[in-house]
């Protein structure tokens, strides 16, 4: 891995030739009680004793919201194996936690719960359906006492068909082909196949969610209430979730900060997105800008 990335990668912990783990904000907030992750608050997993991670440094997009590195993410030589994968994005979690024992106001008993995660967010850069072991990776994470959180780009539909995690995120910004090209920047249309992916979400055995993330002057007007809505029919997810643009990272390189929506902003959409798809807003959560409809 170049010395650029590893640079840019900074708290991240490399697992093998092409995975990585990360503790986030909301574990370290919950480690000093000074705070959740909008996904214990909506789904009623432990902030402290999730493990963020990714099987797979590289991705098939190049969105203009990403906040990632993913310009620098390019090679790497053979796949891991998931039981290595799992072992060693343990012991990665662990190596990040030993930081927290010198630091004032943590949660000792929380701390030492961190040490045993029980919950696992395929989430953190990347796209994880292109590792191709991904539901042996899911299964073994499940077979050590793990729920599985797997967020997807929706470009990989004949691996969702094969995954089951104990919750299938697919993340849209786009609503139709033309925002597609233009938010996502594929390097040719996968618009078909992320409709696909609509489609398998509606028979998964998993629960189902759909994220917006929501750009103003981007996906947040009529049109975009009303395709959004068409989609959300066609996948039928038990949830949805329309969350804010966070001016981050690299997306500061392709987008202003006048296209993050207020959290108001966010409500407001979820707002009419309730009217136009009979979905109920059963939560919130003010400093993660999101919002939660329910079938």
């Amino acid at each position: 891995m170049n010395e650029k990335l590893l640079s840019e990668l900074k708290g991240y912990q490399i697992v093998g030739g092409h995975s990585a783990v990360k503790t986030c904000l909301w574990l370290k907030k919950s480690l000093k009680d000074e705070g959740v992750c909008y996904k214990q608050k909506f789904y009623g997993i432990s902030s402290h004793r999730c493990l963020q991670m990714t099987p797979a440094l590289m991705c098939n997009q190049s969105c203009i919201y990403c906040w990632r590195p993913l310009e620098l993410l390019k090679g790497f030589s053979g796949w891991n194996e998931p039981e290595f994968i799992v072992e060693e994005s343990i012991k990665a979690q662990h190596r990040l936690l030993s930081g927290f024992h010198g630091t004032a106001g943590v949660n000792r008993k929380k701390l030492e719960e961190a040490y045993k995660p029980n919950q696992v967010a395929i989430s953190l850069i990347g796209e994880p359906t292109l590792y191709p072991q991904l539901p042996e990776l899911i299964e073994e994470y499940k077979r050590r006492g793990f729920t599985t959180f797997l967020v997807t780009n929706g470009t990989n539909p004949d691996m969702l068909e094969k995954v089951s995690p104990t919750q299938l995120y697919i993340s849209l910004t786009a609503f139709d082909e033309e925002s597609h090209i233009m938010l996502n920047r594929p390097p040719r249309s996968n618009w078909e196949r992320i409709l696909r992916s609509l489609d398998v979400m509606r028979n998964s055995d998993s629960r189902t969610v759909i994220r917006l993330t929501l750009i103003r002057g981007y996906n947040m007007d009529e049109k975009a209430v009303r395709s959004y809505a068409k989609l959300i029919e066609r996948a039928e997810p038990d949830f949805i979730e329309a969350k804010a643009y966070m001016y981050l990272g690299y997306s500061r390189l392709r987008l202003r900060y006048e296209n993050m929506p207020e959290h108001a902003d966010i409500v407001e959409f979820a707002s009419k997105l309730s009217r136009e798809t009979g979905y109920d807003v059963v939560n919130e959560s003010e400093p993660s800008r999101v919002v939660l409809l329910r079938g």
